[in-house]
């Protein structure tokens, strides 16, 4: 902004920094990583909750790091079938 760039709305966007919290998007990008990585699934399924977090981080690869991590979170334990 400082540097002329123009708005912090402008800025965030032509830099690619918007947080990506569109559901469809996310919950595309959690099908992709549950599908590339079944033991997480299953681990999940199990009960071992925690394990969550690869998958977690494989969206935010995936999304260049600009998901919501908390969405994401949910939604993967919807898709294991699991409360959080």
């Amino acid at each position: 902004m400082l540097a002329g760039e123009g708005s912090p709305a402008e800025v965030v966007a032509s830099r690619g920094l918007e947080v990506v919290s569109d559901d469809s998007a996310l919950e595309a990008a959690v099908d992709e990583a549950l599908a590339a990585q079944p033991d997480v699934l299953a681990k999940i399924q199990d009960g071992k909750v925690q394990a969550a977090g690869a998958i977690v981080g494989a969206v935010m690869k995936a999304t260049r790091g600009q998901a919501d991590a908390g969405r994401v979170r949910e939604i993967i334990l919807q898709r294991a079938g699991v409360e959080g």
